[in-house]
């Protein structure tokens, strides 16, 4: 797994957890019923579409 600063991953888990919020579908399965708890398994497992892109 890439390695990311404390403001990317802030920033990944975030918006993962907006779209949970919102309705998307988990990507994982897991106990949790908070977007932000379920955002963070997600990264974790490192299942999240999400990308960086550095200059």
């Amino acid at each position: 797994m890439e390695s990311y600063t404390r403001y990317e991953r802030a920033r990944i888990i975030g918006a993962r957890a907006l779209q949970l919020s919102m309705g998307a579908p988990l990507l994982i399965n897991t106990v949790y019923t908070e977007p932000l708890e379920i955002a963070l398994e997600e990264f974790e497992h490192g299942v999240i579409p999400i990308t960086v892109k550095r200059k």
